[in-house]
């Protein structure tokens, strides 16, 4: 019984450190597993990001299209609404799915952003469907869509922690401000 007594101390040292090794050998891992869970997530919300303001994008592009056709806008390739009806339509079809993949894994910082930056979006596409030529009203619709974007595209950066980006305005020379005249 002696020698086992004296040898208990080194058996309760070694299965001592068997737990513990495996204590930190399942924490390691759990930690492990949620950074990469976190990064697969955090790569999904970029790509959604992404995709919903390209499928927006698309809708303002046309409006700067159509509006050019009107005189108003000096974008360098005009476009008649009746043939960007379709292109308008496939913008909405496109949106409305991404749209809702925005709403299931975005911040709801940047969901609210993306809702103002669409909604200024879909105020342009209405404005060129209704054939208006007020250019007054179109600048600030421009104005309003730039602010949207860059307010979406801050909100984004937040939520990713990714570090502050440009803010997409660009600098127009004074003789691309002003539509042709026709």
């Amino acid at each position: 019984m002696s020698v086992f007594i004296q040898q208990l101390p080194a058996l309760l040292g070694v299965v001592v450190g068997a737990l513990g090794s495996y204590v930190v050998v399942v924490r390691g891992d759990q930690a492990r597993f949620r950074r990469e869970q976190a990064a697969r997530w955090e790569e999904r919300r970029l790509t959604v990001y992404a995709d919903y303001a390209q499928s927006v994008k698309k809708t303002v592009t046309v409006s700067y299209r159509v509006a050019a056709a009107l005189g108003i806008d000096p974008h360098p390739d005009p476009l008649p609404l009746d043939e960007a009806k379709p292109l308008l339509a496939d913008a909405t079809t496109r949106r409305d799915p991404s749209g809702e993949a925005l709403i299931m894994l975005g911040s709801p910082v940047v969901v609210d952003r993306a809702r103002t930056w669409v909604m200024t979006a879909l105020e342009m596409e209405r404005f060129v469907r209704e054939g208006s030529q007020d250019g007054q009203a179109w600048k600030a619709l421009l104005e309003q869509q730039r602010a949207g974007r860059e307010g979406y595209y801050l909100a984004v950066r937040e939520d990713l922690g990714l570090p502050p980006g440009h803010t997409a305005r660009w600098a127009i020379r004074a003789a691309d401000a002003v539509p042709p005249q026709r």
